[in-house]
C-alpha cells in the first residue's frame, strides 16, 4: 500500500464527522471577523488530533503536525460566511437571519479538518511537517493580513509549500487546476470629486459635480478598450454613483464606487494609473475647484500558481483520482487573498478548484448550454454544494496534494 493510500485508508470512517461538521458550519455561518464559534470548534478539533494549536489574526488559528525530518506543507482554509439570505431550502440551512455559507468556506474548513485527522492518524506513512491553516475574513481581504501581522511567519514553521483548494459551481467529482492566474487581482475604490453647489435654476453658478462625474464614468469605458493591450485582461466597472439629494439643487460634490480586476500586476499598476489620470483630467477640464480624493479598499492581491508545484500536484491529483476528474481550470474573475500568506513567507504555492455542483444536473446544463442562468455561483443566496462526493472529494485532494510532498515514498 502506497503512502497515499496509506493515510487514505480511514477516510471512509472519517467522513461521517466531517459531514456533521460540516452541516453544523452551514446552519451556524459567521461573517468576517465574527467567526468567534468558528475558531473555537477548529482549535478543539486540531488539539483532539494532537496538533500544536495557535491562535493568530484574532479568529486565525494554525494546527502544526510534527513528524520527524522533512518538508514543511501549509494547507490553508478559509471560514468567514456573508450577509446573504440563504434561499436554498436545505434541512441544514443557515439559522442565522442574514448571514450563510454563500461561498462554500464550511466546504474548505470541513475538508481540510477531515484532511488533518488523516495526516495525524497516518504519520508513518510521511516525514516532515504538516500545517493546517484556518482564515479568518478573506470575504473582506482582510485575513490573511491580519494574521502576518500577528506574527505568523515567526510564530509558525516555515512552509516549503503552501496549498489552497476552493469549491466552485463545476461538477462534483473534478477538480481543476492551471500554473499562472487562476484567480485576478481585485480592487475596490472610492472617487469623491467636487463641484460648487447652487440652486438648480442657476447652473452658470455652478460647477455641476453630477456632469463631472457622469463624464468620468463615460471616459473610464476607454481604458480597457483603448489602453489595454489586447488579449491582457482587465475589468473596470462603476457600481455606484451617487450625487445630491433634491432636483433643483446641484450639490457640490459626486462620489463614484469602481471596481477593478486584473490578471497582471503591471496591468493592475496601469489600469489604476490611468483611472487616476482619467479623473483628475476631467476635474481639471470642469474647473473642479478642489483635487479629486481616491480611497482604496477591499484589496485582493493576484493569485498566480506556481508552475512546479501546481505540475506535482496536478500529476499527483491525475495519478490519484479517475480518468477525467482532473480537468484544466480556466482563470476566474473572483479574487482571494490567499496568496499574502506564501507570499509572507516568500515561499510557492498552488491553489485549485474543487467541484461541488450535482454532476448529473451541471452535465444537462453544459448540453443545453444554460450553465450561467442555470447553475447557481459562489455568493448567491441558491450556492449549496452537493454533500457527496465533494466533502470526499475535498478531503482527498488536501491529502493527496500534501502527501505529494511528505509521503516517505514520494
Amino acid at each position: 500500500m502506497s503512502g497515499f493510500e496509506s493515510v487514505l485508508a480511514g477516510l471512509d470512517t472519517e467522513l461521517g464527522w466531517v459531514r456533521d461538521f460540516y452541516t453544523h458550519l452551514h446552519r451556524h455561518p459567521e461573517v468576517s471577523l465574527e467567526e468567534q464559534q468558528t475558531s473555537a470548534l477548529v482549535a478543539e478539533k486540531l488539539a483532539s488530533f494532537g496538533c500544536e494549536v495557535t491562535h493568530l489574526g484574532g479568529t486565525g488559528v494554525v494546527g502544526v503536525l510534527t513528524n520527524g525530518e522533512g518538508p514543511t506543507v501549509l494547507a490553508r482554509a478559509d471560514m468567514d460566511a456573508l450577509p446573504v439570505t440563504e434561499a436554498t431550502g436545505l434541512p441544514y440551512s443557515s439559522e442565522v437571519d442574514g448571514v450563510m455559507h454563500a461561498c462554500g468556506h464550511d466546504v474548505h474548513v470541513s475538508t481540510l479538518l477531515g484532511a488533518a485527522k488523516l495526516m495525524a492518524d497516518g504519520r508513518e506513512a510521511w516525514s516532515g511537517t504538516y500545517i493546517a491553516l484556518f482564515q479568518p475574513a478573506e470575504e473582506i481581504g482582510a485575513g490573511s493580513q491580519a494574521m502576518v501581522d500577528d506574527g505568523l511567519v515567526t510564530k509558525v514553521p516555515r512552509p516549503d509549500v503552501a496549498l489552497s483548494q476552493h469549491v466552485m459551481p463545476i461538477a462534483a467529482g473534478t477538480l481543476a487546476t492551471t500554473a499562472g492566474p487562476v484567480l485576478s487581482a481585485g480592487d475596490s475604490l472610492k472617487i469623491t470629486v467636487y463641484g460648487k453647489g447652487a440652486h438648480g435654476s442657476m447652473p452658470h453658478m455652478a460647477v455641476d459635480p453630477v456632469v463631472l462625474a457622469s463624464s468620468i464614468v463615460l471616459r473610464l469605458q476607454t481604458v480597457v478598450s483603448r489602453e489595454t493591450k489586447p488579449g491582457d485582461f482587465a475589468v473596470v466597472t462603476v457600481g455606484a454613483l451617487n450625487a445630491g439629494t433634491k432636483s433643483n439643487i446641484i450639490p457640490d460634490r459626486a462620489t463614484l464606487l469602481l471596481n477593478i480586476r486584473t490578471y497582471s500586476n503591471q496591468v493592475r499598476k496601469d489600469v489604476l494609473a490611468a483611472i487616476e489620470r482619467i479623473v483628475r483630467g476631467e476635474c481639471v477640464t470642469a474647473g473642479s475647484p478642489q483635487e479629486p480624493e481616491f480611497e482604496y479598499y477591499d484589496q485582493f492581491p493576484l493569485t498566480s500558481n506556481d508552475a512546479a508545484v501546481t505540475e506535482k500536484v496536478t500529476d499527483a491529483f491525475t495519478r490519484h483520482f479517475e480518468a477525467g476528474a482532473v480537468l484544466q481550470a480556466t482563470p476566474q474573475t473572483a479574487s482571494e487573498d490567499f496568496s499574502r500568506i506564501p507570499d509572507a513567507f516568500g515561499v510557492p504555492y498552488t491553489f485549485w478548484l474543487l467541484g461541488g455542483h450535482d454532476p448529473e444536473k451541471y452535465r444537462a446544463a453544459v448540453e443545453r448550454g444554460t450553465v450561467s442562468q442555470d447553475i447557481p455561483g459562489n455568493h448567491s443566496p441558491f450556492f449549496a454544494p452537493v454533500l457527496d462526493p465533494t466533502l470526499s472529494l475535498g478531503v482527498q485532494a488536501q491529502v493527496v496534494a500534501a502527501m505529494s510532498y511528505l509521503a516517505k515514498d514520494a
